[in-house]
């Protein structure tokens, strides 16, 4: 079965058809040529096809996309203003946080829905006090970010690109 959606990605608004089956990653992939977020793992285990939807982080490759008919998706592409890396992305190069690359649009896309869970004092596993608003240890970023992983290893320097952006 088929339904005709809209998203907007980006900032620019697609109508598409699509399978009912169709995973937000895929009609983005696949669909709308949008390449940033990546398929990794395909099972919502390793982070890589992380997106902003309507502006909280997501593994898209678990989002179908007719439930996201009319919604806002950001990718790490989007994040950009007028040619100018995102501050968490210039933070990701400033710091080497990245090999590959392969994971570092999901990393990024992460760390900014991230950093406006922490801003808005949205406690983690790791959060000591439930009351008392939250502060960005480097404990509490890698429990935060656990969801995105790096086959090169470059979380070191991930951790601290995170903590610069957050300042």
């Amino acid at each position: 079965m088929e339904a005709t959606i809209t998203l907007h990605v980006d900032g620019e608004k697609h109508d598409l058809t699509v399978d009912t089956r169709t995973t937000l990653l895929d009609a983005l992939r696949d669909r709308l040529g949008v390449t940033s977020p990546k398929k990794g793992c395909d099972h919502g285990q390793c982070g890589a096809c992380t997106v902003l939807l309507e502006r909280r982080r997501v593994v898209s490759c678990l989002a179908l996309a007719v439930a996201h008919d009319g919604a806002s998706v950001t990718t790490a592409a989007g994040l950009a203003e007028e040619g100018r890396l995102h501050p968490v992305a210039r933070a990701f190069v400033d710091h080497d946080g990245f090999q590959c690359g392969y994971c570092t649009p999901g990393q990024v896309c992460s760390a900014v829905g991230m950093l406006e869970e922490a801003a808005a004092d949205w406690p983690s596993h790791v959060t000591g006090d439930l009351q008392a608003p939250v502060r960005l240890s480097d404990e509490e970023i890698r429990e935060r970010m656990s969801g995105n992983l790096c086959r090169c290893g470059a979380y070191v320097n991930i951790v601290a690109a995170i903590r610069e952006a957050a300042r």
